[in-house]
């Protein structure tokens, strides 16, 4: 796929910095790059620790929320947690349920299922609680935008507490003004709220959830460190949301890391030995990856109560059947979002589609949980907004996920006459449609579009030029500091030009890693490995040079190869043996 390489290029005294903080040049630059700017942030992301977090208080509503649930623990009035079938719905509902246990709340949980309910709290979920003699509802990552769900539960007497990160609704005027609209809820904890004083706009539900209970701990005279207990869950809620991962997020994802890798939690310990990974040490990658999805799929084809039971385990053969019930979850969805993804990439090349600025791609059959997944790995394969539909109930759904040149929910706005109900962001969206427009809503979307061709182009970032004799043990340490790395703080990539390639061997037992003997500007030799489509490497040297030339790079005898590469420096530890390696993230 064609590319477009950029180097970032911020302006700043790297110098100043540099002594300021006792740190390189590189790493000044690696973090003004990244937007950490002010003495406060980067404090904070150098020194992510317990003493950088911010004041729960300076939340609008989260000390009147507190006083509330005081009131109606103490006159042991029934309390509801209403959650979000995602990890991070089933994260925020585990951390309010345990900490109002342990203040001997007389509290129980409701989570929607998704295909039945749809997303977040609605008018029969209200109904029931009624009925169960439910006094207060709270909610969780949900119920910002429940407008009519929640006038109904105050009309029926209910007190209702809102927690949630998602952004504020609003309508536009008749001068096209935003108008924003809250709920009339008893109080609304959410620091996207324009009146909200909060530093940090950018937790997910379980770290609104979080703050909320740092004070009612205090409330209740319960040690911090018993509330800190939660961050290793909260980690896993953070990382799995995709929020931006500085200022609090780094903390808690930093700290989690650390307390996942001892857990006691039953559940969790089960679940990390049935995905067999007890002998590592966990990364951000494991909780997005693997701890992340088992919980999530029991939301997506079966009901994200399970995940929450797993949490909640008090005995070990119940943990281990819900873990092993969940690994196999996943594996189901794994492979039927492989079979979605096929089908997919099947139905653009075959219906001529891959001239499309937008892909619209109806898979009747596909189960509408994965549509949005499956939206995903097109788009990263063609770098191109993606829209897949499925056959629903009534109608059809679909789900939709973007690249940064393309404002999906406004794009959807100016369709709204062929769909039924539809939201999002400008990265993901979800809406219902009837069958036979689909077509009409295609045509509509691509003759909309001002995406050009140089949009769709894939542009890889640079943080600087690096020459490869800097690499060294030390660096690489450093780099390390800077981990975790995710939204917002993405693993520093670095370039050199012009680089001579001595040797490729084909590894891996499917034959899909490339490892190469390269060679630096002072003739010292360094490994490199790659990755990516090695047909497609090749395809480039038989171009570029010949197959002659091919095969003498695969042989290690004198050649003419040289490439740019994208990387970033690694530590290899094989049989005992450390070596620094490269990773090649791109080439040319």
């Amino acid at each position: 796929m064609a590319e477009k390489w950029f180097i970032k290029n911020k302006k700043a005294d790297y110098n100043q910095i540099s002594n300021k903080y006792g740190i390189t040049e590189l790493m000044s630059k690696l973090i003004i790059n990244r937007d950490i700017i002010n003495d406060d942030m980067i404090k904070s992301y150098m020194n992510p620790d317990f003493d950088k977090l911010h004041n729960p208080r300076d939340m609008k509503d989260l000390e009147k929320a507190v006083g509330i649930l005081c009131g109606k623990i103490e006159s042991n009035k029934k309390i509801r947690i209403v959650g979000d079938y995602d990890v991070d719905g089933v994260i925020s509902t585990y951390i309010l349920y345990e900490a109002l246990k342990r203040c001997d709340a007389n509290v129980d949980y409701e989570i929607p299922d998704r295909i039945k309910d749809g997303y977040g709290i609605n008018i029969n979920i209200i109904k029931q609680a009624k009925e169960d003699g439910i006094d207060t509802i709270l909610t969780c990552d949900n119920g910002i935008s429940a407008i009519e769900p929640i006038k109904y539960a105050k009309d029926i007497g209910l007190t209702v507490i809102i927690t949630d990160h998602h952004d504020i609704p609003f309508a536009l005027d008749e001068n096209s003004t935003r108008k924003f609209i809250s709920p009339i809820a008893d109080a609304i904890i959410n620091p996207k709220q324009k009146d909200c004083n909060y530093k940090f706009k950018k937790l997910c539900g379980a770290g609104v959830a979080f703050k909320l209970v740092e004070v009612l701990y205090e409330k209740f005279n319960i040690h911090k460190k018993e509330c800190y207990k939660f961050i290793e869950f909260l980690a896993i809620a953070t990382v799995c949301d995709v929020v931006d991962l500085i200022d609090e997020n780094r903390i808690f994802v930093k700290k989690g890391l650390e307390l996942i890798n001892n857990t006691t939690n039953l559940g969790l310990q089960e679940l990390i030995r049935e995905c067999e990974m007890n002998e590592k040490t966990l990364s951000v990658y494991h909780l997005g990856f693997i701890i992340g999805p088992c919980i999530n799929a029991c939301g997506r084809l079966d009901s994200a109560k399970e995940g929450l039971k797993l949490l909640l385990s008090k005995e070990e053969d119940e943990a281990n059947e819900l873990a092993k019930s969940l690994v196999k979850l996943n594996q189901e969805r794994k492979d039927m979002t492989l079979d979605g993804v096929e089908t997919a990439i099947e139905i653009v090349q075959k219906n001529n589609m891959i001239n499309d600025k937008i892909f619209v791609i109806y898979i009747p059959d596909v189960h509408e949980s994965l549509a949005g997944i499956i939206a995903g790995r097109i788009r990263e394969k063609y770098n191109v907004p993606t829209l897949i539909i499925t056959k629903s109930e009534n109608g059809a759904k679909g789900s939709g996920r973007s690249i940064e040149e393309y404002n999906m929910f406004e794009e959807l706005v100016k369709c709204k006459d062929l769909l039924g109900n539809f939201g999002g962001h400008p990265m993901a969206a979800g809406f219902s449609l009837k069958e036979e427009n689909i077509d009409d809503f295609r045509r509509k979307l691509n003759e909309n579009t001002t995406l050009k061709d140089d949009d769709l182009l894939k542009k890889v970032t640079i943080d600087c030029i690096l020459s490869l004799d800097s690499i060294d043990y030390e660096l690489i340490n450093d780099l390390e500091r800077l981990e975790p790395f995710g939204k917002a703080n993405s693993k520093p990539l670095f370039a050199e030009k012009n680089v001579k390639l001595l040797k490729a061997t084909i590894l891996g037992k499917n034959r899909n890693v490339l490892k190469f003997k390269i060679k630096t500007k002072f003739n010292k030799a360094l490994d490199a490995i790659y990755f990516g489509d090695i047909y497609e490497f090749e395809e480039m040297i038989n171009n570029k040079y010949s197959s002659e030339e091919l095969q003498k790079l695969y042989d290690g005898s004198y050649n003419d190869v040289k490439v740019d590469l994208v990387f970033y420096p690694s530590i290899n530890e094989y049989n005992g043996n450390v070596s620094i390696q490269i990773v090649v993230q791109n080439y040319r």
